[in-house]
C-alpha cells in the first residue's frame, strides 16, 4: 500500500504540472519539483485564490461549488467529478460514525439549502438519501414539524443525527428545549452575520442545555474541500483518513509543521483534479495524536501570498 506522503507527493508533481494557477504560484514564491521531498516542502495554495481564479487540473467541471460569503466575491470550486466527491464524504463519515443507512438524518441548514451549488446541502442531501427514509430530510422553517419528530425518534430509541448550522440550532432549542438520549446534534459553524459570535465552548455549552444532550458533535469542511474532519466533542477535531491537517508560521507561510498553533494548512488527498493543498484563514492548534482545534479566524487579512497572485 503506498503510504500517504508517497500519494501527496505524487499528488503535488501532478498538479504542478496540470493546474496553472498553482504552478504559477509555487514558482512565484521559488518552489520547484525538485525542491519537495516530503509533506512539509509542498507549497500551500492561498484559499483566498478561489475568489479570483478558476483552480483546477483539467477542463472538466460537473459542478461548480460557491462558498456563501459575506458580500463581495465567494470561492468556487470547480469540481471535476461529484462521484470523487461522494467516495470522500461517505468514506468519511462511515469512519467516525458508520453507515448513513444505521441514521435517521434530519437537516437544519437555512442559508445553505436555498443555495443549490452549496457544498454541503449537496453532502447532506446525499447521506439523507441513504438514511432511513420515515423522518429524513431537510427542515427549514418547520421548527415544530422538526420538534415533534426528534421527540418521537428518541421516544422510540431511533439513532438520529440532527446537523444544522450554529445559529439555526441555537434558534430552535432556544424555542423548543429537549431532553434528547438518542440525538447526534452536529454543528457545522457558521453565524453568517444572523446571530452574535460565540467561542466554540460557549456555543457547545447552549446547544448541550438546549438539546439535553452530554456533548455537541461538529463538522469542519469547506467548499475548496472534498473532505472533512469531525468532532466528537469538546471542539477536537479528527480528520478523515484522505485529509491531513497542518500548523503554518503565521509570519513565514513556507514554514510548517505537524503540530503547534497557526494558520491551519490541509491536505486533501481527494481533491485530485483541483488543489490538494490549502492555507486555509482558520487558525488553529495541532496535537501530536493527530488531532486539532479550530481558534478562530485571520482578523480581516488575507492569506499571506494571495497578493503575489492579484496583484
Amino acid at each position: 500500500m503506498i503510504s500517504i506522503e508517497k500519494q501527496a507527493l505524487a499528488l503535488f508533481a501532478y498538479q504542478y504540472h496540470n493546474n496553472g494557477v498553482y504552478r504559477s504560484y509555487c514558482d512565484l514564491i521559488n518552489v520547484c519539483p525538485s525542491d519537495v521531498q516530503k509533506l512539509i516542502d509542498i507549497p500551500f495554495l492561498p484559499i483566498e485564490l478561489f475568489k479570483s481564479h478558476r483552480i483546477s487540473c483539467t477542463e472538466k467541471t460537473e459542478m461548480i461549488f460557491e462558498s456563501s460569503g459575506t458580500g463581495g466575491p465567494v470561492s468556487q470550486h470547480h469540481v471535476a467529478s461529484l462521484d470523487d466527491y461522494k467516495q470522500s464524504f461517505n468514506s468519511g463519515f462511515s469512519e467516525f460514525y458508520g453507515a448513513a443507512s444505521d441514521y435517521h438524518i434530519l437537516a437544519l441548514l437555512p442559508g445553505y439549502i436555498e443555495r443549490p451549488n452549496a457544498s454541503l446541502v449537496f453532502m447532506c442531501a446525499d447521506l439523507i438519501q441513504q438514511a432511513k427514509p420515515k423522518h429524513s430530510g431537510f427542515y427549514l422553517d418547520q421548527f415544530e414539524e422538526l420538534q415533534r419528530v426528534l421527540v418521537e425518534l428518541d421516544q422510540e430509541k431511533q439513532k438520529t443525527l440532527l446537523i444544522g448550522v450554529s445559529f439555526a440550532l441555537l434558534d430552535f432549542c432556544e424555542a423548543f428545549p429537549l431532553q434528547l438520549q438518542h440525538t447526534t446534534v452536529m454543528e457545522t459553524g457558521g453565524m453568517k452575520g444572523r446571530r452574535k459570535e460565540f467561542i466554540r465552548k460557549e456555543l457547545h455549552e447552549k446547544l448541550q442545555k438546549g438539546f439535553g444532550v452530554d456533548s455537541i458533535h461538529s463538522e469542519y469542511g469547506m467548499t475548496e474541500l472534498l473532505s472533512q474532519a469531525y468532532s466528537k466533542g469538546n471542539g477536537v477535531f479528527k480528520a478523515s483518513s484522505s485529509m491531513l491537517v497542518f500548523i503554518r508560521d503565521v509570519h513565514d507561510p513556507k514554514k510548517v509543521s505537524p503540530t503547534g498553533t497557526g494558520g491551519l494548512n490541509i491536505i486533501d488527498l481527494s481533491n485530485k483534479e483541483s488543489c490538494a493543498f490549502i492555507a486555509t484563514q482558520d487558525l488553529g492548534k495541532c496535537y501530536e495524536n493527530d488531532t486539532f482545534e479550530v481558534l478562530g479566524r485571520f482578523d480581516g487579512s488575507d492569506v499571506r501570498g494571495c497578493s503575489l497572485m492579484t496583484a
